[in-house]
């Protein structure tokens, strides 16, 4: 049950989500807000129909259904009679829904203007009353359009609380504990961001300080994760995030792999990527885009991700590359990057044509691993790390839209690669696959390497890890839970109900069948 002022924007989703039938019960006070009698259902949908709709609307207003628009040739001789113009101030209301949704209620099956129809003259009135109160106008008795555009516009207050109240039911970010992003940024920065909605960052003359602000963060991660090329010349890309960066990064390594066989005089057309089944989806995404081969290694119970030893028996000529994940999705474990690194020295020392790189998904740990484990060797200072990719969105903490890719040294970039424009002024290099874009989250990420610095993040850091290790104490108290994080490792608690045990008093094992 509810009332006029919420039936608004609210009705459609209530029609057809809340109800399979398509029917509910409404109250006097939403009868009113669009001029029929008391009813126990209303109907809605495209095709005429008289079982959908209760007798009580049927028998009060069986002269509203007789009544159409000015199609109807009696139209005129009805509104002689007070039944006849009761049934002409509902056709004006349904006029007025039509104008506001483009599909209307359907009441009793009747004929309804068509989509695009005019606007009745007392709703045109409306559409630009600066002092317009928001439920007065006429619009909040019927929904949104789901499907159509409008003919004629509404007034800005109607459009952006139609959209409020559409998205009542979303949940609150602050209490978003599924995904590791980024839902709370300071005032401060918030304003910055809005100074920079209408700049698009891939215009490099019109906008050579919020350029310079990118390069900048480019270098700083550098720095951060130990390239050894000069920082003024650090090879790297802003994202939208991770996925963007991860399949740059890839291609990267896929045309490589392609450049060096050809030279060989070999065949490029198959190839591998060896990696974990814990990896996030982006991955399956870019080995499908790209068409590379997943050359999965499996997990089990008690190891949830690669190894070293796992990862050789994958590897072959036609590796692109072996992905090391930084903070797994599934419990935040780091995987042996160290161990991966060391393995891959001896693979292409036996195997000198093969040079098989190692990439880092830090999309998660990328901005803890150098804050809270400063001395684990992970970045550029492994020989084989040639691209790491980074959430900014993530423990970077910028609002979701943001990621990073770097590599090791300009040469780790195939120049094809690399596209140079000048159609928007000066010649321009772009590694993306993106081309326009907003620069608010690229300044945002610029305005917490400034604001926290690496005192702050380590603080902040350090902070979620005392939460983590605290939720998982109250976690195992309870006795029914076991915990398959890692204090070693992203700052979440991933847990399960505990597993029972087998006749000989063993957990039972097996190794995993799927993928997730």
């Amino acid at each position: 049950m509810f009332g006029a002022t919420r039936s608004l924007f609210t009705l459609d989703t209530m029609l057809t989500d809340s109800d399979p039938s398509g029917a509910f019960a409404c109250d006097p006070l939403f009868v009113t807000a669009v001029s029929l009698p008391a009813c126990s259902r209303i109907t809605r949908g495209d095709k005429p129909s008289s079982t959908n709709t209760s007798e009580s609307l049927r028998d009060s207003s069986s002269m509203a259904m007789k009544a159409t628009s000015a199609d109807s040739p009696s139209a005129d001789a009805a509104n002689a009679s007070t039944g006849s113009a009761q049934a002409a101030h509902l056709v004006n209301d349904k006029c007025i829904a039509e104008h506001a949704s483009g599909l209307p209620l359907n009441l009793e099956g009747i004929r309804t203007l068509s989509f695009g129809d005019d606007a009745p003259d007392e709703l045109r009135d409306l559409e630009h009353a600066s002092g317009m109160h928001v439920f007065s106008a006429g619009y909040d008795v019927y929904a949104l359009p789901k499907h159509h555009m409008p003919r004629r516009g509404m007034p800005a207050a109607v459009a952006a609380q139609g959209i409020t109240d559409l998205r009542q039911l979303d949940h609150n970010p602050r209490l978003n504990m599924a995904s590791f992003v980024t839902t709370w940024m300071e005032p401060e920065v918030t304003a910055l961001m809005q100074d920079c909605l209408n700049v698009n960052i891939v215009d490099m003359d019109e906008y050579p300080s919020t350029t310079d602000i990118h390069n900048r963060c480019v270098s700083m991660l550098a720095q951060l994760y130990n390239c050894p090329t000069p920082l003024d010349k650090a090879v790297g890309s802003g994202t939208v995030g991770s996925s963007e960066a991860i399949m740059l990064a890839g291609l990267a390594m896929k045309k490589k792999w392609q450049a060096r066989r050809k030279a060989a005089g070999l065949p490029a057309d198959k190839p591998n990527m060896v990696m974990s089944y814990a990896v996030q989806v982006c991955w399956e995404k870019f080995c499908r885009y790209w068409d590379v081969a997943e050359a999965y290694v499996p997990v089990e119970e008690g190891r949830y991700g690669i190894t070293p030893e796992l990862a050789r028996q994958k590897i072959d000529e036609n590796t692109i590359g072996v992905v090391g994940i930084l903070g797994s999705t599934y419990n935040g474990e780091f995987e042996d990057i160290q161990g991966l690194n060391d393995m891959l020295e001896e693979v292409n020392k036996e195997h000198p044509d093969w040079q098989v790189p190692l990439h880092v998904d830090a999309a998660s740990g990328g901005f803890i691993a150098p804050f809270s484990f400063p001395d684990l060797a992970w970045d550029f200072r492994l020989k084989w790390v040639k691209s790491i990719n980074v959430s900014g969105h993530k423990y970077g903490l910028v609002y979701p839209g943001m990621g990073w890719v770097l590599w090791r040294e300009p040469g780790d970039v195939p120049q094809d690669m690399v596209f140079h424009l000048n159609y928007l002024g000066s010649d321009q290099a772009s590694i993306t696959l993106n081309f326009s874009r907003g620069a608010a989250n690229v300044v945002a990420q610029y305005y917490q390497l400034l604001r926290l610095g690496r005192d702050g993040y380590t603080s902040v850091m350090a902070n979620l890890a005392t939460i983590a290790r605290s939720l998982a104490d109250g976690i195992l108290a309870t006795g029914e839970f076991e915990v398959l994080s890692k204090p070693h490792g992203v700052p979440l608690v991933a847990f399960r109900l505990k597993q029972k045990m087998d006749e000989d008093g063993e957990r039972a094992r097996g190794r995993r069948g799927g993928k997730r």
